[in-house]
């Protein structure tokens, strides 16, 4: 058994069963392997961008981690912005990354790179594995590493010839931590709080914003008249019906600042007190009241549903209803709007869905529009790196199962970062509807510039702009093996949505904003 037959094997035994690749000349052996040990599911990205964003995709919906095959420094440099967005939405991936042979290195042929250093700063865990006999055991590691409590980035860097040379061993699979538990002061300090102090608001993140924890967080808000609150951004919120109606921290600081002016107490679960995204002049990095006192009941890698549980215990907090957010909407007509669209995807998704959200400006009032829809499960970009959302909705719909309709909500500059994702959907026949806000610019920068106090000129604007030459979207779906329509109102809309969500595979829309 070679050091590639070793790697497969130790993957497969550690739960790890689907690698999304884009594989070069390093990595044929590891190619090899794969073709030769059954029980892989082996997924090719035309970009590694697209490789490393469906592996943080399948983390956040399978809650298990995917494999990477990554080629060499260069191809984990390509990969790295998606990785980063993986990092910061805690997505555990088990990055496996070709390199030179350990005996060809020093002549520094021309793929030779700092792979380590590059991985480093979107890992949690880095290691190279020098010998065909380390590789199944650094394998287990890896995985091991990448699903530590709430998710982390393993890299593992794979010589050819730890890949190619005889000698592998087949490693058992590790447990995977369990995630620590709350400090029980915490807990106390927590309901102190609640109980003697006013102005409070509970800030969830993470795994804060699942349905269990959910449910027991309504009881303590019912029971205390805290407030609800979720970060910014969020690898994962399970919402609608049945859930909590949670609105977010907004993004535009003036927004936020006013949002939070009246906190007095901050209680984070899972999350960070809210901060901007960037700095502006005149602007406080915090948005929060500088008095205001933070308390933290869990870090991100603690229990939150448990610590939640514990203290609506510790407040013998009763059961409580979850809110009722009224009737849910019907399918609007007429020209489009960010409301209307919203309520357009609220009308008409399927139970079950997942609601990728990469809409950037045009989606901020989505929240709001789309408390009453079904039970679904709705993915933020949590890193910033744009082009998340394409490769992001593909691992979605393969983390899961291929059973549950993914609905994209795209901005058209973001999505030109990694349109490749397109072509895997389609090779993978994923239920996946893309909504292509085309507005033919960067409508964000557009904002930015404003907030820095600058007015753009001819040379600005054109840096913005997106309409010269226009870009067609359904055309260059087609060109990827995807079906696509262009809707111009939001009945068209509304009618497309349902025909993509009645077939199987991908379908495109492209909307004129």
């Amino acid at each position: 058994m070679n050091g590639a037959e070793s790697l497969v094997h130790t993957l497969l035994g550690s739960g790890v069963d689907v690698c999304f690749s884009n594989p070069g000349t390093s990595e044929m052996h590891f190619v090899a392997a794969l073709d030769r040990v059954p029980g892989m599911r082996c997924v090719l990205g035309l970009q590694e961008n697209v490789v490393t964003g469906c592996a943080d995709g399948y983390w956040r919906m399978a809650e298990k981690p995917a494999a990477t095959l990554l080629h060499c420094g260069p191809g984990l440099a390509n990969g790295l912005a998606g990785l980063h967005d993986a990092r910061r939405a805690r997505s555990g991936i088990v990055n496996v990354v070709g390199d030179q042979a350990t005996y060809h290195r020093p002549y520094d042929p021309p793929l030779t790179a700092d792979t380590e250093g590059w991985a480093r700063g979107a890992s949690a865990w880095v290691r190279t594995s020098m010998r065909a006999a380390d590789v199944g055991a650094d394998a287990a590691v890896a995985v091991q590493a990448a699903r530590t409590s709430p998710g982390q980035v393993a890299t593992l860097v794979l010589p050819s010839d730890a890949s190619w040379d005889e000698g592998g061993v087949v490693a058992p699979a590790l447990p995977a931590p369990e995630p620590p538990q709350a400090d029980p002061m915490a807990v106390r300090t927590a309901a102190r709080v609640l109980r003697d102090k006013r102005n409070v608001l509970i800030l969830l993140g993470g795994l804060a914003l699942r349905e269990g924890a959910q449910r027991w967080a309504n009881r303590i808000a019912a029971a205390t008249g805290a407030r609800l609150m979720a970060e910014g951004s969020n690898g994962r919120i399970q919402r609608g019906r049945g859930r909590l109606p949670l609105e977010r921290v907004p993004y535009p600081a003036p927004q936020a600042i006013e949002a939070l002016k009246w906190v007095e107490h901050l209680i984070v679960v899972n999350a960070k007190p809210p901060i901007g995204f960037f700095a502006y002049p005149d602007t406080p990095s915090k948005h929060y009241p500088e008095a205001a006192s933070v308390h933290v009941l869990t870090r991100y890698e603690q229990d939150a549903e448990a610590a939640l549980r514990a203290l609506a215990e510790e407040l013998n907090a009763p059961d409580a209803p979850m809110p009722d957010p009224g009737p849910r909407p019907e399918a609007p007509r007429g020209a489009f709007s960010p409301e209307g669209l919203a309520r357009c995807v609220a009308a008409l998704m399927p139970e079950g869905a997942v609601v990728v959200d990469e809409s950037v400006t045009y989606g901020r009032s989505s929240f709001a529009q789309t408390h009453a829809a079904p039970p679904h499960d709705w993915l933020q970009n949590c890193g910033g790196a744009i082009g998340y959302g394409p490769p992001v909705a593909t691992g979605a719909a393969i983390g899961a199962g291929g059973r549950r309709r993914v609905i994209a909500l795209q901005a058209d500059g973001s999505a030109m970062y990694t349109l490749q994702a397109l072509w895997t959907q389609a090779r993978e026949r994923l239920p996946v509807t893309t909504l292509l806000l085309s507005n033919r610019k960067y409508q964000i920068l557009l904002g930015e510039y404003a907030n820095v106090g600058a007015n753009p000129g001819r040379t600005a604007l054109d840096m913005m702009d997106l309409g010269n030459p226009d870009i067609d979207w359904v055309r260059i779906a087609n060109g990827m093996g995807v079906e696509a329509a262009r809707a111009d109102t939001l009945e068209a809309c509304g009618d497309l949505i349902s025909q993509a969500s009645s077939r199987p595979g991908p379908f495109l829309i492209e909307l004129p904003i």
